[in-house]
């Protein structure tokens, strides 16, 4: 990896002429900032806390190891987002990367699928946080409960959202140190002071596959790491608002990969370790079994001070989900690509943020909330759309560069992999592929609705995506510019005064 001198670096303002925008918002983000959004994004408490108990459940505390895995599959991924973001930093990320790469109608499809899974994150974040908020104030959770926390959760993200960028990134600043506290901290704590296990016992199945092979068991809990590691990508979602994008967000994307990887690990090696009653949870006995660690371990006061912790972090983390899907929408839109695009492509020049979009990622969520809440046992379903929906999108774009490096493309922003991105592009694609397989293999209950629910709901965005693009062809609509990764490299070198790597 390597960044271009400053002399053979365009500013911000030429490097967006060159790619046919104009600079309409405030560059008030700053590296850590950019990296403290995908951190709050990606949520490692979030992730830990949501899928602790069904991970344990399904492959026993060796399923850990998922987090490794997923975390290098994904590095790879970023590295590829990297190269791309710094030629191309405009708000957005996979859709406007996916269009320079490809086409528009490709690009539409990318994004079309992305948007959805990003507004099931969104609508999946606020009801799994709901748990922290009545458990903090001793109120039952019921569906009433979680209904009402979950509206207020998506109201108070979007109320910040709309105050303008600079509150967007102190939130995000103080979401990350809520994450570190309550994932490093916590689970340092949890290993030095009250580890009641050895360290083999990550090693150990612990009878989770009965007399069978446990390599079935292991897969089955790949959940575990896949579900951690998509947030990163929100750094190029609002590359617009940052100062220096074409270096800092590879960076920020990377940091945040590496340092969610640390975070979930210490968090999740730490509650297996600590957990009075292991076997038991392993068992599929205790439903929610990160609470009773934590009153055991911290004691009730303690336990009270983590979920403030943790509060602070779902609301961050939607919050960040917001932003990216605002930019998104907002990106879309600025091409004429989606209906009421005028409306949708509105930024306010009070707060320089698109204000509308905003509405949407808050209304949409809300909506499905109210869903939710009439049925609640599709929010696992629903959880699992979003994340094969995001990998999906991720390899549209992985696919995309590719195929424009095999037609000679060298990527020209000031973050390259030189010689060695075309292997680390081939080999991103196929984790990615390996990923989705796993996402997408039906499950085994012997219901057909359940096991197929995921493939069900992606079929259905994937069609109805489909049918709109080719019978309103809003891509026919715009003019934006598509499939041109060579030709801006060129430009880009022509105006740095650069030359080709060989």
């Amino acid at each position: 990896m390597s960044d271009a001198p400053n002399r053979g670096h365009l500013s911000d303002n030429e490097h967006l002429a060159v790619l046919g925008y104009e600079d309409k918002f405030d560059r008030s983000m700053s590296l850590w900032a950019n990296f403290a959004l995908g951190f709050t994004y990606l949520s490692p408490l979030v992730g830990v806390y949501s899928l602790f108990a069904v991970a344990l459940s399904t492959g026993g505390p060796p399923s850990i190891w998922w987090i490794v895995i997923v975390a290098c599959g994904q590095l790879l991924v970023s590295l590829v987002f990297g190269e791309v973001v710094s030629q191309y930093p405009i708000h957005g990320g996979v859709y406007p990367w996916a269009r320079r790469l490809w086409g528009r109608r490709y690009a539409w499809m990318a994004a079309w699928v992305y948007i959805w899974a990003m507004i099931v994150t969104i609508t999946s974040v606020a009801e799994f946080g709901a748990g922290f908020v009545t458990a903090l104030f001793g109120i039952e959770l019921t569906r009433e409960s979680t209904l009402i926390t979950a509206l207020a959760l998506l109201l108070i993200a979007l109320a910040i959202n709309f105050t303008g960028t600079k509150w967007l990134a102190r939130i995000a600043r103080l979401g990350l140190f809520a994450e570190l506290i309550g994932v490093i901290g916590i689970g340092l704590y949890l290993l030095i002071f009250q580890r009641k296990h050895d360290f083999s016992v990550f090693f150990d199945s612990m009878g989770v596959a009965g007399d069978g092979s446990y390599l079935p068991a292991f897969i089955a809990s790949a959940l575990a790491g896949l579900f951690l590691f998509y947030g990163f990508e929100a750094c190029g979602d609002v590359a617009e608002e940052v100062s220096d994008p074409a270096r800092r967000i590879p960076r920020a994307m990377i940091m945040t990969i590496v340092v969610g990887a640390v975070s979930a690990l210490f968090s999740f090696g730490g509650y297996v370790l600590a957990a009075p009653n292991l076997q038991e949870i392993v068992a599929g006995e205790v439903g929610d079994p990160i609470p009773a660690i934590l009153t055991a371990t911290l004691g009730e006061v303690g336990a009270k001070i983590f979920l403030v912790v943790a509060i602070l972090a779902f609301i961050s983390c939607v919050l960040s989900l917001q932003a990216a899907a605002s930019r998104l929408l907002y990106s879309f839109a600025r091409d004429g690509m989606l209906p009421g695009h005028t409306w949708l492509s509105h930024v306010s020049e009070r707060s320089k943020v698109p204000t509308n979009a905003l509405i949407i990622a808050c209304t949409v969520p809300a909506l499905i909330c109210v869903l939710i809440y009439f049925n609640d046992g599709i929010l696992v379903a629903v959880t699992s759309f979003a994340i094969l929906g995001i990998y999906l999108s991720f390899q549209m774009v992985v696919f995309a560069a590719l195929r424009q490096r095999l037609r000679g493309w060298k990527p020209a922003g000031p973050f390259s992999l030189g010689a060695v991105g075309i292997i680390v592009n081939v080999l991103a694609f196929a984790y990615g592929i390996f990923a989705i397989v796993l996402l997408a293999t039906p499950g085994s209950s012997g219901s057909f609705f359940t096991d197929y629910i995921v493939l069900i709901g992606l079929a259905v965005v994937l069609v109805t995506g489909l049918v709109y693009l080719f019978s309103a062809r809003p891509d026919a609509k715009s003019n934006a510019p598509q499939g041109d990764a060579k030709e801006t490299a060129d430009e880009i070198r022509r105006r740095t005064g650069r030359v080709a790597l060989r």
